[in-house]
């Protein structure tokens, strides 16, 4: 079963991601990263996507298209795989749905994390990032806290807060995601695919209902 998340930056989609790739084997896919992945390939399209990355130029969607393809035909693909970060926009969804077409695969199913707006400035506003080891903390809840305030828990590195994680910014990029998205979700809504959860339920619950809906879905194809 494959899987599109959608889900605002701090959703948890990240988190769910690393469950499913953890326990199932699901392979995570980034389209930064596979752009990446396939810039190291040594051909001619591997050398332009390499070019356009060293200079910064934006990747058009038909090389996007390549790349996402060059990596669900890889065999570590074929138990299931993650989609973080595509499609961003109703052309790149429909575009997507014609490479399946081409490819003979199936779209699978795309999970909705929604979240509360108070609990998600909360999560981006709150947190803290240590300079030396990348660990994540967040002083608005407990359970994230460090045990010594600016100071990381595991190397005792320096905690910082990012300069996009404040209430400005955080206001921007919910409005921007949301813009952007609602036309992708009333899309998928149609083709009857998309599943929605409350994300701030608790990572394990959360996680429970991921699994059943992936179950669900199994045994109905």
């Amino acid at each position: 079963m494959n899987v599109i998340f959608l889900a605002v930056q701090g959703a948890g989609k990240g988190t769910f991601a690393k469950m499913l790739q953890d326990k199932y084997d699901y392979v995570h896919i980034s389209t930064g990263d596979i752009l990446r992945e396939r810039a190291l390939v040594d051909d001619e399209m591997g050398k332009k996507i390499k070019d356009m990355i060293d200079n910064g130029i934006f990747v058009p969607n038909d090389i996007i298209y390549d790349a996402i393809e060059y990596k669900i035909t890889q065999p570590e693909c074929q138990k299931g795989y993650i989609l973080d970060g595509f499609p961003r926009n109703l052309e790149q969804a429909k575009g997507y749905d014609e490479l399946l077409k081409k490819l003979g695969k199936e779209l699978g199913v795309v999970i909705n994390l929604t979240i509360p707006e108070k609990l998600l400035k909360k999560r981006i506003i709150g947190r803290r990032i240590c300079k030396n080891c990348g660990d994540i903390y967040n002083i608005y809840f407990e359970e994230f806290m460090p045990e010594v305030e600016g100071v990381c828990d595991k190397c005792g590195g320096e905690l910082y807060q990012r300069d996009d994680d404040n209430e400005e910014s955080m206001n921007t990029r919910i409005k921007t995601y949301y813009e952007v998205t609602e036309p992708i979700i009333d899309y998928y809504k149609e083709k009857g695919v998309l599943k929605t959860i409350d994300s701030s339920q608790g990572n394990d619950i959360v996680f429970k209902e991921i699994e059943n809906i992936l179950r669900s879905e199994d045994v109905d194809n």
